[in-house]
């Protein structure tokens, strides 16, 4: 009697647990007493991957300060390249400025990124208007490192338009 109990309160541990006993109904009702019970673990499932590995999480370096400064000089000058080849030509109109100023933008961020300056965040924002004898000024405000992060930029005038590109390289400790 015991041992049933015992055999019962094995089962349904085993079932919370997410395994099925092997014993089947059948042998209990027919009066056999086997003395042990094998079971079968449902991470046996063909959709179980026994090479997973989770991924590895590495620990900060705490490094507070960039083995190099931010190269502004040739950012700059990446900046003034892209902004002169695409829009030396161009005349002023909403729509297709509006995606020149997008796809100017991601051009100059992809040549900075394939410079590989490590641990610095890339913002780049090109402004695009109509050169129309109106005075504008572009600002922004940061929050930043003043002796790590800095920002590079360059205007850009043809007779129907103007263009102002900004990197920003925010240091990502």
């Amino acid at each position: 009697m015991t041992s049933d109990v015992a055999r019962d309160k094995a089962a349904r541990l085993l079932k919370k647990q997410g395994s099925m006993s092997s014993l089947a109904s059948s042998d209990v009702h027919r009066g056999k007493n086997l003395g042990s019970m094998s079971t079968v673990s449902f991470t046996d499932d063909p959709g179980h991957d026994d090479h997973y590995r989770p991924p590895v999480k590495y620990e900060n370096s705490y490094q507070t300060a960039p083995d190099q400064k931010f190269p502004t000089a040739k950012i700059r000058y990446i900046i003034s390249d892209v902004l002169e080849s695409c829009l030396r030509h161009e005349k002023y109109e909403p729509e297709l400025c509006r995606q020149l100023s997008k796809t100017t933008s991601e051009i100059i961020k992809t040549r900075v990124r394939e410079m590989n300056i490590p641990r610095f965040k890339i913002i780049c924002l090109v402004h695009i208007g109509q050169l129309n004898n109106q005075g504008l000024r572009i600002g922004s405000r940061c929050l930043w490192d003043s002796t790590c992060d800095t920002f590079s930029s360059y205007e850009f005038r043809n007779n129907k338009l103007f263009a102002i590109g900004s990197v920003y390289g925010v240091y990502f400790e």
